[in-house]
């Protein structure tokens, strides 16, 4: 670690290993929830958003995704990975991993986390000096107690000034890319060939799929201010009004909402969003300002306003979801995120079938995928491993 700069973390050791509080959703899931996931997400499954569609499916009606667990959760999935006060820091997403177990999220379903700070290291980065990559664990059961997934999520922290006065991205990132009318013309085409892939949900057969074989290429993109807020309020607990505070029982001085250590204008004003809900937004006010905000970004080390870990995270599962159809899916996913969809980018999505399990711990046969998300200048946004589930 460097000599002259480190990460205060006199208020992160004591709470490593032990269960933290967090929000919690006041209420059921709704259609108009899923549908506000599924668009925000650009995921035209229309088992998702179609009731006239969904009623004709084998479940009977419109079901949420099952990338939608992180959007019935706090924070973006990281609540657990963002733990304890760190003076002059700042947060960016490192990765997540999800198991599924089974149980569908539907309509009237509700969420319900434990939540775990699992631990941390630090290393000397590029990006920013001595940085934090602390993980967290998330236990998301339904009003029936029944387990619907689990997540590991992995935060990056890092001291704000120093990444800002060391511009990584800055050069990385280049200037906003401008589109030709053909080059859009082009990324449309890709995205309509992606949603016409496998729009009637029919999932391939396990023996008839082959190691080598590739899912078909998908684009999202050019992201925007537009997009990214469209994301944001996606996320239920970024609606004003839609949760409250939980705590573990029994725990002297759980993690809830203190301030992690944000810089001036990313913190948020708890006593004062009583009264003006803008205060603890995260977009008007609060940690979320730099993925809007070129100015606030800047602030933060990153090069302009740029999209969420979270998002990507979800991408991944839906991308495989679709592939995967009614009959099949997503068990296991690893991504790790290496590269931020910035302003202006496009992301294209390229997996391959690299593994085939008829016998799985899962008991039942799964499909290794390696999926990679890449922007238009061949840099990897997100490495993922996963295993899909197929019927023989």
């Amino acid at each position: 670690m460097s000599e002259s700069l480190e990460l205060d973390l006199s208020d992160v050791d004591h709470r490593v290993g032990k269960p933290v509080g967090g929000g919690q959703l006041w209420e059921p899931c709704s259609a108009s929830d899923v549908r506000r996931w599924v668009m925000a997400m650009d995921y035209p499954n229309p088992l998702h958003w179609d009731t006239e569609f969904a009623r004709e499916s084998r479940f009977g009606g419109i079901v949420a995704p099952q990338s939608m667990a992180v959007g019935l959760d706090y924070g973006h999935g990281a609540q657990p990975a963002c733990v304890g006060h760190i003076p002059g820091s700042h947060l960016i997403f490192g990765g997540e991993e999800w198991w599924f177990y089974g149980p569908r999220v539907k309509v009237g379903d509700q969420l319900f986390q434990e939540r775990r700070f699992h631990d941390y290291k630090v290393a000397e980065t590029k990006f920013a000096g001595p940085t934090m990559f602390s993980r967290g664990d998330t236990v998301h059961t339904n009003q029936r107690g029944d387990l619907v997934a689990r997540e590991r999520s992995t935060a990056i922290r890092y001291l704000y000034e120093e990444a800002a006065k060391r511009g990584m991205y800055d050069n990385q990132a280049g200037d906003i890319r401008r589109w030709s009318a053909a080059e859009l013309d082009g990324i449309e085409r890709l995205r309509h060939e992606w949603i016409l892939s496998n729009r009637l949900g029919v999932s391939p057969r396990f023996d008839e799929v082959k190691v080598g074989d590739t899912l078909p290429r998908r684009v999202i993109g050019p992201h925007s201010i537009a997009s990214f807020t469209t994301e944001y309020r996606a996320f239920l607990f970024n609606i004003w009004g839609t949760f409250h505070w939980t705590a573990p029982p029994g725990l002297v001085d759980p993690w809830i909402n203190q301030d992690p250590g944000w810089g001036p204008g990313f913190g948020f004003d708890e006593e004062g969003a009583k009264i003006d809900p803008r205060k603890r937004d995260g977009l008007y006010v609060g940690p979320s300002r730099g993925h809007i905000d070129a100015d606030k970004a800047s602030d933060v080390g990153m090069a302009r306003a740029y999209g969420y870990g979270a998002t990507m995270g979800a991408w991944c599962t839906d991308y495989l979801a679709y592939w995967a159809g009614h009959d099949g899916m997503v068990r296991h996913t690893k991504a790790d995120f290496r590269f931020p969809a910035f302003e202006g980018d496009v992301t294209y999505f390229d997996a391959e079938v690299v593994g085939k399990e008829p016998a799985s711990a899962w008991g039942v046969p799964l499909v290794q995928v390696k999926l990679k998300l890449t922007d238009q200048n061949h840099a990897v946004l997100v490495s993922c491993t996963a295993e899909v589930e197929l019927p023989l």
